[in-house]
């Protein structure tokens, strides 16, 4: 389901609409940075419309915030950076929108591409750093890497690759990958192995899955024991 409104008013409309009917699981806004106001849209270039999409946002926050807990849906609004005009110290950045929606949310997730990924020349995809920087119902400031590869989206050989790494379930030295006894140069050909060979990635996958209580820091433990949850985690937490 996709709808492009005309203005910010619709959108946020649409996006109430959607969450009190209870028929939809997730709604993804895309961006508070291009809502565009009403006034703004019948009005004249050049003509200043400072705080609008604020107070926009403000309104439409407090009548979803009940409803959203109601139907439990969840809604998903991407923002855009900018830079404050100005600022000699401190952090420069602020996302455009106000401040309601860094209040009400409750989860605020930075993300940033560290790096580009290549096949020789070709870029191929991006490696993204996430960074939770709001966090309601756990620990905040955890960061997680992957790689966005074009036309695939996220992914899952390389997380894998990643993560076998971490619990010692590959053995990396310097370039060189040792993944069910061969010996592999490069992260990019371990990553062809892999593929070529689904069943050795299934079984490592499995493993992590068995072994991934081990990633939680002491801090998680604690967090998980408080919400009732068991620290042997099963494979439906990690779906998706």
């Amino acid at each position: 389901l996709i709808s492009q409104p005309d203005t910010g008013e619709q959108a946020l409309d649409i996006t109430e609409a959607l969450v009190r009917s209870g028929a939809v699981d997730v709604v993804v806004v895309d961006s508070v940075a291009a809502l565009l106001p009403r006034s703004e849209l019948e009005g004249e270039m050049g003509e200043s419309s400072v705080g609008v999409v604020a107070r926009l946002m403000s309104q439409a926050l407090r009548k979803l915030a009940g409803a959203i807990s109601k139907t439990n849906t969840v809604v998903i609004f991407i923002n855009q950076l900018r830079e404050k005009i100005g600022v000699m110290y401190g952090n420069p950045e602020t996302t455009p929108g106000g401040r309601a929606l860094k209040y009400f949310s409750s989860v605020r997730i930075d993300m940033r591409r560290i790096e580009t990924l290549k096949s020789g020349t070709e870029m191929v995809g991006n490696r993204t750093r996430a960074k939770v920087i709001k966090n309601k119902v756990a620990p905040p400031f955890k960061e997680a890497e992957f790689d966005i590869i074009y036309g695939e989206g996220i992914s899952k050989v390389s997380e894998i690759i990643d993560l076998g790494v971490k619990l010692e379930l590959i053995d990396k030295a310097g370039a060189w990958f040792t993944v069910n006894g061969e010996r592999i140069q490069g992260k990019d050909k371990v990553k062809e192995y892999l593929e070529s060979n689904p069943e050795v990635a299934d079984k490592i996958e499995a493993d992590i899955r068995a072994n991934a209580h081990k990633l939680l820091t002491p801090q998680a433990r604690k967090a998980a024991i408080a919400a009732g949850r068991a620290i042997d985690i099963s494979a439906d937490d990690f779906e998706g």
